[in-house]
């Protein structure tokens, strides 16, 4: 039996915002996200995070709180388990690696957008945990 992967999910809200990407491959091609990716070998996962966030956002972030574990196994079609981190960000905001985009949303936007996976009840556990 194969193990599962893991993946960092990076949640950045700021000044009633919140930083989405758009994902330039499958699964979720063209659907908005959050920034984030998977485990390598020999990373922490808080390590993870860091890196992902500056691969696909390019910028450093600092991580503030957990926000959660994801882990049904239909959440995604690569079964991967996701550790979701509540971070703050420095610096300019520009897409790269499988990001195609990355932008700031309004947080009611946000709400009434379909994001790719379980990323929209990923924030709404992050909102909860900052209010």
């Amino acid at each position: 039996m194969a193990c599962r992967p893991v993946a960092a999910d990076i949640v950045i809200i700021k000044d009633g915002r919140v930083l989405l990407i758009k994902r330039g491959h499958e699964p979720f091609k063209g659907m908005w996200a959050l920034p984030g990716g998977r485990l390598e070998e020999n990373e922490s996962i808080e390590e993870c995070a860091v890196r992902e966030a500056k691969e696909e956002i390019g910028a450093d972030v600092e991580i503030k709180k957990l926000v959660g574990v994801y882990s049904k196994p239909d959440r995604d079609p690569r079964k991967i388990v996701a550790i979701a981190f509540l971070c703050d960000v420095e610096g300019d905001i520009k897409a790269g690696d499988d990001a195609v985009e990355a932008r700031w949303f309004e947080i009611e936007e946000v709400k009434k957008m379909r994001l790719a996976s379980d990323h929209n009840k990923i924030i709404e556990d992050a909102l909860r945990l900052i209010k």
